[in-house]
């Protein structure tokens, strides 16, 4: 299914069953198919007519997350509609080319709607760059959704908390690629493009190919980086999102692999230091008619910290492919605007929020027991009021032995230190979504408006922290 921009296409949140695991249905959801959602591919420039109509019996919503518009459009808590509603947004897309995510976002069920499907990625293309990357949409250009599942003995999915995913986040103990375990995915000799999207409810990646091989970052979150980057490997935390370009030209079968972060790599001082075509998720493969990935597998034991690492998919090589670049440019025609000197300074803490403690235990009777600023998330609280058009620089940090990743609606943003320590944000690019595990300084400017009825959110995108109250909303005016 190819949702294209403007031409009044419907998603429809639907229930289904899925054999992640041979002989065993899982019960799913998604939109307008039985897991996940559709590819969503917008031309900045346009007007994209969405209808997201809602057939489950809980409220949903459809957040663009990273998309800059205005409140009324994100997509977010308060936007919220019904069993039988429909929610028709027109979506002006004034976005940078960018990988970017899509998902439900209601307060308190958040974690169990992602979990269960209700999330897909969305490409922006630029007409006005020319893309110097392989862009031949499943010929040398392949979208990868990651993420972790637990299924029990029977092989069926489950999503249950205890204490320790509800402090940690919810992990699971296999890992799928656009909805299917460990799959194979044929690539052509030379280089390919592959967009990987975080969509895991808490786990933190570190791919990295099983040969060692170098590739080549090209884009983050909010679009194209200045130049490419050589690595070895990729970190990414939940809802993150990066473009890389590899070389397949030796044709040599190689997989993708992540080193297994654990709850040691979750806390302060643990082992990570500072550390165009349709899409449809088939019970084969995910790339429609021109790529194809193959088998379904099965993987076990790989929530904890084994040391091994965790499979991820792998790649065959075949012939080259009829076009296309055959090397990567020295620069990227990246969308870099001046921010300028902030005007004013905010400061953010994750934390436990008294009110939960005090009222016996992790818990509080609220439901809640994370906050931000000393305050779990209250919807019809404001938390800031800010200016549009004003850079700010907002310092984020946390009082807890904890890793966190702070999500900002509305805007992407450039990370200027982490840890007391200057970052090069042209090699970070910019951001919708970032790692906080220690004092963490972003400089942002909001352009979108957002009013009290409909604002946007900051939150921790571990979905279970956010569904618990480390969650604040502002206006924009």
């Amino acid at each position: 299914m190819d949702i294209a921009p403007g031409a009044g296409n419907a998603l429809d949140a639907i229930r289904g069953t899925r054999d992640f695991i041979a002989g065993a249905a899982s019960e799913t959801w998604g939109y307008s198919q039985e897991y996940l959602g559709p590819l969503l591919r917008f031309r900045r420039g346009r007007i994209a007519n969405i209808s997201v109509t809602n057939r489950l019996d809980e409220p949903i919503t459809a957040h663009w997350h990273g998309m800059h518009v205005p409140g009324y459009l994100d997509g977010g808590p308060q936007l919220a509609f019904g069993p039988g509603e429909t929610w028709a947004p027109e979506l002006p897309i004034d976005h940078p080319a960018a990988t970017l995510f899509y998902h439900s976002h209601i307060h308190g069920r958040t974690g169990p709607q992602v979990y269960r499907g209700l999330a897909g990625m969305i490409i922006i293309d630029d007409p006005g760059i020319k893309d110097p990357l392989p862009h031949d949409y499943g010929v040398n250009d392949f979208p990868l959704i990651v993420q972790d599942r637990r299924f029990d003995r029977s092989g069926r999915m489950i999503y249950g908390l205890g204490m320790m995913d509800r402090m940690h986040g919810f992990r699971g103990d296999q890992i799928l690629v656009n909805g299917v375990v460990r799959p194979k995915l044929t690539v052509p000799a030379g280089l390919v493009r592959l967009r990987i999207l975080n969509a895991s409810n808490a786990r933190v990646y570190d791919f990295r190919f099983t040969d060692g091989r170098q590739f080549h970052q090209v884009a983050s979150d909010g679009g194209l980086l200045d130049r490419p980057l050589a690595m070895a490997s990729l970190q990414l935390d939940g809802a993150e999102r990066a473009e890389i370009v590899v070389d397949f030209s030796d044709r040599s079968p190689v997989s993708l692999v992540s080193r297994d972060i654990g709850m040691g790599g979750m806390m302060n001082g643990g082992m990570m230091g500072d550390g165009g075509g349709s899409m449809m998720m088939g019970d084969r493969g995910m790339m429609g008619d021109r790529g194809r990935m193959g088998d379904r597998g099965m993987m076990m034991g790989m929530g904890g910290n084994s040391g091994t690492p965790l499979e991820i998919m792998s790649f065959d090589v075949g012939e080259a492919a009829p076009a296309g670049p055959t090397r990567l440019p020295t620069s990227l025609p990246s969308d870099a605007p001046a921010l300028g000197d902030p005007v004013r300074r905010r400061d953010f803490t994750l934390n436990m929020h008294t009110r939960g403690m005090m009222r016996g235990g992790m818990m509080g009777g609220d439901g809640q027991m994370m906050g931000i600023n000393g305050e779990p998330y209250v919807m019809d609280r404001i938390d800031e009021t800010i200016r549009a058009g004003e850079t700010e620089l907002w310092r984020i940090n946390t009082d807890m032995m904890m890793r966190h990743t702070f999500h900002v609606h509305g805007t992407s943003f450039r990370v200027v230190r982490q840890n007391g320590r200057p970052v090069d944000s042209a090699r970070i690019g910019w951001k919708d979504v970032v790692r906080v595990q220690g004092p963490t300084e972003i400089l942002l400017r909001f352009d979108k408006l957002a009013s009290e009825e409909t604002p946007f959110m900051y939150h921790c995108h571990i979905l279970e922290h956010e569904d618990v109250g480390m969650m604040g909303q502002f206006t924009v005016t």
